[in-house]
């Protein structure tokens, strides 16, 4: 059995809406990926389960406090886990908040929301003379109707995001960005907070602070 491509961009259902014919079809292999990723993606653990492990990797020698060895020398404290309950704004300027909060995504299945938020703020980072391909690429994953990891916003601004990306600039994404940060502030974000994981890794923070000042 041959997987078959079935994830073109496909404008068809938004009249008027065409992209250059530099487009292409994803390939049957990476097709099988996209589906191989969807079953992953249904088996997916518990956050709090995964949670642990996860940071390990993330940011070593977390419980004692030790830089990471990455060249930006990362450093989770209790401090700025605190900070991640000020405000969603505060949770995503920090790298590994933002890791944290992915995985909790992950854990409800809508992980696109921060991948699309993320490719939005690397969008706007962007030269001009890519801006077409990145426009491209956010468009078929996120936005298009039959999209892989399509995002939760209305018919009118899909439609709309659409014609903006036909002839991208900077601020192609931003209505569509702006609506679903709104979503995670207002849905993911306050559970994140209540969540037994985000809870033990502060109390753990503090503990181990506690601890190391004695």
């Amino acid at each position: 059995y041959r997987c078959r491509s079935r994830f073109t961009l496909n404008l068809s259902k938004m009249p008027g809406f065409f992209f250059s014919n530099n487009m292409t079809e994803l390939n049957g292999k990476e097709d099988c990926k996209l589906a191989e990723g969807r079953i992953y993606k249904k088996k997916q653990k518990p956050f709090g389960a995964d949670l642990k492990n996860y940071l390990k990797c993330m940011v070593p020698h977390i419980e004692s406090g030790i830089k990471t060895s990455n060249s930006r020398n990362v450093r989770l404290s209790a401090e700025e886990v605190i900070q991640w309950s000020q405000s969603l704004e505060k949770l995503l300027a920090s790298q590994s908040g933002q890791g944290v909060f992915r995985e909790f995504l992950k854990s409800e299945f809508s992980e696109e929301n921060i991948e699309f938020w993320l490719a939005c703020e690397d969008y706007k980072k962007t030269k001009s003379d890519h801006l077409h391909g990145k426009a491209e690429r956010i468009y078929e994953e996120f936005v298009q109707s039959d999209a892989v990891k399509q995002i939760n916003i209305d018919y009118q601004m899909r439609e709309a995001t659409a014609k903006r990306a036909q002839h991208p600039t900077h601020t192609s994404f931003d209505e569509a960005q702006k609506t679903v940060y709104i979503l995670m502030e207002r849905d993911s974000y306050p559970r994140f907070l209540k969540s037994k994981a985000y809870l033990n890794l502060l109390n753990q923070l503090q503990t181990n602070t506690s601890k190391l000042s004695v």
